[in-house]
């Protein structure tokens, strides 16, 4: 596995960092040879699942100086992140072995003015192109893979799809962009991203964003969307299905929008970050049985024998 080495901790690298109450600290680098910079569960499956979780951070200050990233050199610092990616792990793996970056993403504050967004987005970036290269040469040793991302994780993974290795597509199962957006220009950019058109094709992305109605939406997750599927019913048209019982999920083509009805739940929008109506917090906590299952029946489509559906 990883090989082990020793941080020394927050306190340390305060040390070697010059802030002051007008500088902005940017957190060192993680380093991701180290078994701290990672959530892994390695079950000796025949493929891997690489997940980046979305936000968990929000603006803290360091000696009186704004930090707008994780402190994600020392994931103890990051306990946010860890649950999330414990979470879909549990949820989303089951018999695939796991593999999650701590990385120093944006802040939430920083979602509310996306004027900043173009200047912070690459220090997250960098941070998991380098985890994602890092798995590939040290982790990965051939296997299949399953690639996933969760709002600014997804956010991520279009652009790490926009980089993968013509060498490696071959080996990509699937790409799960949950509750983000993928434009004609992404399309343009990147050849790794085909749109999946059913429930068994593979090398191919899937994306969709869940609201109540157009006007919920946020343009930020899901403006200008191209790319969308029903991940109930795994179908790109505007079939109805049942999901629990008590909702209805529907894709609606024109907009590339999951309307759901049947919720009567409160307290559930993010405000101001999000509208009553935009279900975002739910991508993955009311699809998570059918994205388990879809993967399953794509890596049994990619030719992964061993069974693959038992969740520990």
């Amino acid at each position: 596995m990883l090989k082990f080495k020793i941080f020394f901790g927050i306190s340390a690298v305060l040390a070697a960092l010059t802030s002051c109450s007008d500088k902005e600290i940017i957190p060192v680098e993680p380093d991701y040879t180290l078994d701290t910079s990672w959530y892994v569960t390695d079950r000796g499956g025949e493929a891997d699942l690489f997940y980046i979780s979305s936000t968990e951070t929000f603006d803290y200050e360091v000696d009186g100086s704004a930090v707008h990233f994780a402190w994600a050199a020392d994931s103890a610092a990051c306990p946010g992140m860890r649950q999330e990616m414990e979470g879909v792990d549990r949820l989303l793996s089951g018999k695939l072995n796991f593999y999650s970056p701590f990385y120093r993403q944006m802040t939430m504050e920083t979602y509310l003015d996306t004027a900043l967004i173009g200047s912070r987005f690459p220090v997250a970036m960098n941070d998991v192109r380098n985890a994602f290269g890092y798995y590939l040469e040290n982790e990965n040793e051939g296997r299949p893979f399953v690639l996933a991302g969760f709002s600014q994780g997804a956010e991520i993974l279009v652009e790490l799809l926009k980089e993968l290795p013509e060498n490696r597509q071959n080996q990509m199962v699937a790409a799960y962009v949950l509750g983000w957006k993928i434009t004609e220009s992404d399309l343009a950019a990147a050849d790794a991203i085909r749109p999946a058109t059913g429930s068994d094709d593979t090398g191919v992305t899937i994306c969709y964003n869940s609201v109540r109605d157009a006007g919920a939406a946020n343009p930020l997750l899901s403006e200008g969307n191209c790319v969308a599927i029903n991940p109930v019913n795994w179908k790109t048209d505007a079939t109805p299905a049942a999901l629990f019982d008590t909702l209805t999920v529907t894709l609606d083509p024109a907009t590339k929008l999951l309307f759901v009805e049947g919720f009567e739940g409160t307290g559930y929008a993010w405000k101001p970050y999000f509208k009553d109506g935009c279900y975002h917090t739910f991508e993955i906590r009311w699809y998570a049985d059918c994205l388990r299952e879809n993967i399953d029946e794509r890596c049994v489509a990619f030719d992964i024998q061993q069974p693959l559906t038992s969740v520990e």
